[in-house]
């Protein structure tokens, strides 16, 4: 059986979520903070060896302080974060054991990822040695400029990016060793960049990132829901036998 390590970045500002008291990660979702939720779905998963949360130094000691009963009983490792989001992943991965064979880095903000979907991905990945979660685009897209639309784009061939987004541990490492200056939005993109191929499986809908208050409103909708239907396949519409290719 494979080994993964699975780092989940929570270092970030939240800026665009506007709360002055408390950062995205760290808010209430229905009586769990929204990492733990990010996160137990691999501390209590079969093939996980190693949990990492990366977490910004001003936030580090306050955090290992109110969590520290989840960290121990999950045992999950404490990363101080670094200045951008690649940054953080790159401490994260610095504290990767040897002996793990794949690294997933899944947002702290995607509190609602379940066993099913792990399951794909990280069969994906082993599969094709690097995989991600996406949903293909359904609307019309526009391309604008001062405000007005410059183009329609083919929506043919676009898909949104979610995570966790895993690949072999050598090849992230390689990716990252490459990284110099550039910062990439996600690890997809840096393993694109040294020529690594990245299936693409179909993610679900409800696999949401909260960037803004109302997607945190929106996700307290929709965490009973998927408390209560996590074992239906309606809820991750995977295609996991016919992958797409995210690079070339």
């Amino acid at each position: 059986m494979s080994q993964f390590a699975v780092i989940i970045p929570a270092a970030g500002k939240s800026s665009r979520f506007k709360n002055p008291q408390r950062k995205k990660p760290f808010m209430d979702l229905k009586g769990r903070p929204v990492w733990l939720r990010a996160a137990e779905p691999f501390a209590n998963h079969d093939d996980v060896a190693q949990t990492i949360i990366v977490v910004s130094p001003d936030d580090i000691e306050w955090f290992r302080d109110k969590y520290r009963p989840n960290l121990a009983f999950m045992n999950v490792v404490l990363v101080e974060g670094g200045k951008e989001r690649a940054d953080s992943v790159a401490n994260g991965l610095a504290h990767v054991k040897e002996t793990v064979d794949y690294v997933a880095v899944h947002d702290a903000a995607r509190p609602l990822i379940t066993k099913q979907a792990i399951d794909v991905v990280f069969s994906a990945a082993e599969k094709h040695g690097a995989a991600i979660p996406a949903l293909p685009v359904s609307s019309t897209v526009k391309r604008v400029k001062d405000d007005r639309i410059s183009e329609t784009v083919p929506r043919e061939d676009l898909w949104l990016a979610q995570t966790p987004q895993v690949c072999k541990r050598e090849w992230l490492a390689e990716a990252f060793e490459k990284r110099g200056d550039f910062q990439p939005t996600d690890e997809a993109q840096l393993l694109e960049r040294i020529g690594k191929r990245v299936a693409i499986v179909e993610g679900s809908p409800w696999n949401i990132k909260l960037t803004t208050a109302e997607d945190l409103r929106i996700a307290q909708a929709l965490v009973d829901i998927v408390e209560k239907q996590k074992d239906s396949s309606i809820l991750h519409p995977f295609a996991s036998d016919n992958p797409h290719w995210f690079s070339e």
